[in-house]
């Protein structure tokens, strides 16, 4: 007679199965349980058979097992994600939506590809260790050349739409993550500022090792970005949800900025975002028009009112004095200088007696100075007749 010892639950791959068996490391088990299905390229390939909490706590291991001829699939590139229920994403790039299959909606699931970009062909050997993430974006990202470095971003704005995990845009360009944000009370002035801490990838932003490691190399940089006018701004990414992101720009315009970089974080200068500075704008203009005397104005228009009205009286009564004395005696004036220039015309018009007498007269002497022509004429021909007088014919 044999002794056997039995199972709690069934084994999810026999021992006659053929296929290798991985060792994935998460940070928790998420919907995942044993049989769940693996996939590659939405096509079942196996399945998870075993999983356990590491000792520290922490971290949690799990195995697939992916049949053949699919283990061969598994190469040294090879990045395996979560793929479990529906994966939902609302955040400052906007809504996402990404699901494995029907079956992952209900039990969950694992997934696994190479980048496209991998030149790894040959599998990898059975036991391997490979970080599960926790999902495809996050599994694709191509591994950073140097370390992340932390910062610290005081701002003294409200963070409402801010949460850990937020990006860090650098003009469009994906820089950094938010890691944290907190209160603090400045005791000396009396007032609250909230520091939000940022992971930044120096290798996405083009510096190379010498620049990082190379303590006052690195803080001298961050000291002339700072004197050019780069700051640290809140925008929104939706608006449908609020999301708010960190941007990372140059404000050339921006006033000086005093920071701390020589503490374990440095500390980045920032500047208000463009609503805030809206606001703040809409406030002071709201103020100005709160400061402006509308009684006293108004005041100092019915009196101007009442000025207004008492010159109109005078000058109804000027005038009307001017038609009750000077108008008439204009009048008259106007009359006698009508009668003149009547008299005027009566004289020189044609058939005037003035006129008449004048022609007259013209004739007359035109016929005297044809006699002394003649007269004038004759003597000089007959020059004698001064002495003896006209000789009769």
């Amino acid at each position: 007679m044999r002794d056997f010892t039995g199972l709690e639950v069934p084994p999810a791959v026999t021992t006659d199965a053929s296929g290798k068996q991985f060792v994935l490391r998460a940070a928790d088990l998420g919907s995942l349980d044993i049989g769940s299905p693996v996939y590659y390229r939405r096509v079942q390939v196996g399945q998870v058979v075993a999983y356990q909490l590491e000792p520290n706590g922490r971290d949690l291991s799990l195995r697939v097992f992916i049949n053949k001829p699919y283990d061969k699939l598994v190469t040294a590139d090879s990045r395996f994600w979560h793929a479990s229920g529906v994966d939902i994403k609302l955040d400052a790039g906007g809504f996402k939506l990404n699901t494995q299959s029907l079956v992952t909606v209900l039990l969950g699931g694992v997934a696994f590809q190479a980048p496209d970009d991998s030149k790894a062909t040959d599998a990898a050997n059975e036991n391997t260790q490979f970080l599960l993430a926790s999902d495809q974006t996050e599994a694709m990202k191509e591994p950073e050349e140097l370390a992340p470095s932390l910062a610290v971003l005081n701002f003294d704005q409200s963070v409402r739409g801010l949460s850990p995990g937020a990006p860090v845009d650098f003009r469009g360009v994906i820089v950094g993550q938010v890691r944290s944000i907190g209160i603090e009370y400045l005791s000396e002035k009396k007032a609250f500022r909230l520091p939000v801490v940022v992971e930044l990838y120096p290798s996405r932003m083009g510096f190379r090792a010498r620049d990082v490691e190379d303590v006052n190399r690195a803080r001298d940089i961050v000291q002339t970005l700072i004197k050019r006018g780069m700051r640290a701004q809140l925008r929104t990414g939706n608006l449908l949800t609020g999301q708010l992101y960190v941007a990372l720009d140059f404000f050339p315009k921006a006033p000086p900025a005093s920071v701390n970089t020589d503490g374990a974080m440095p500390e980045l200068a920032t500047t208000p975002g463009a609503f805030d500075e809206l606001q703040a704008k809409l406030g002071d203009i709201v103020n100005k028009i709160g400061k402006v005397p509308f009684d006293q104005i108004g005041q100092d228009l019915r009196t101007s009112m009442a000025t207004l009205n008492t010159m109109m009286t005078s000058a109804d009564k000027l005038v009307a004095q001017l038609n009750g004395d000077v108008a008439p005696q204009v009048l008259a004036a106007l009359q006698d200088a009508r009668k003149t220039l009547g008299a005027a015309n009566g004289t020189l018009s044609s058939d005037a007696p003035l006129q008449q007498d004048t022609r007259r007269m013209m004739q007359e002497l035109t016929r005297t100075a044809v006699s002394l022509r003649t007269l004038t004429e004759y003597l000089e021909r007959h020059p004698e007749a001064l002495v003896r007088g006209k000789p009769e014919k």
